[in-house]
């Protein structure tokens, strides 16, 4: 793997020289602000590969950059990864929902915090396809120009909705997605839905996965994701 070079946005010195140490012991170049304006400031000088960001931020918090990093043409293609407080459910929701890609509560270990480094790094990285691409992950296929789904190479009978968030899913895999972000992925922003209609989705694919359904994980209080394969 080429050399990564991540930004670190953290205001507690002990948490990031933590986080510095054991990033650049995986061989990972890393930058630090100790607040977002020192990060924007950072951020004009050289675009990294992706941002570690803590949300209890001094003056600006870290949503309200996430906001703004997503929102520039420049800096909106950057991969996020948000370091909250235990039990911060609904500032974890929010992130993702602005953009954020995934995120490791505190207090953390090292080795989890790598493993959402690389997870992330790889996701990203990937060829872009067309939509007509077969996605794969683990033991599921999803194949939308043919509209088949197979899990362990048998066709698996969807309706039009949970083959979407199947696909939505697969493709994306390792991704937490909240229950809105799934809802305005498969319907449409304004399609009216509740969180519920989504759980009932999940069930019903779970079940119809049979074998593989434990892919499916459940985020408490986030949502859902799909496991990516090691």
């Amino acid at each position: 793997m080429a050399k990564r070079n991540i930004l670190v946005i953290e205001d507690d010195a002990d948490i990031l020289e933590l986080i510095v140490y054991n990033l650049e012991k995986e061989g990972y170049t890393v930058a630090t602000a100790s607040s977002a304006e020192k990060a924007l400031s950072a951020l004009q000088k050289n675009e990294p590969n992706l941002i570690l960001l803590d949300l209890m931020l001094p003056e600006m918090d870290g949503l309200e950059l996430c906001r703004r990093l997503r929102s520039k043409e420049e800096t909106s293609g950057i991969p996020i990864i948000m370091v909250t407080a235990k039990g911060e459910e609904s500032d974890i929701v929010s992130g993702l929902e602005l953009g954020a890609d995934d995120y490791v509560t505190k207090p953390f270990r090292p080795k989890e915090l790598i493993a959402r480094v690389r997870a992330v790094i790889r996701r990203t990285n990937r060829p872009k396809g067309t939509p007509s691409q077969v996605a794969e992950a683990g033991p599921i296929a999803v194949d939308p120009s043919r509209r088949v789904a197979t899990v362990f190479g048998k066709p698996v009978e969807l309706t039009f909705t949970e083959f979407e968030v199947l696909h939505l899913l697969v493709r994306r895999a390792g991704q937490v997605f909240t229950r809105y972000q799934i809802v305005d992925a498969v319907r449409g922003e304004d399609y009216p839905v509740t969180d519920r209609a989504v759980d009932v989705q999940i069930v019903g694919l779970r079940r119809k996965l049979g074998k593989a359904s434990s892919w499916i994980e459940t985020v408490r209080g986030i949502g859902y994701r799909l496991k990516e394969p090691t």
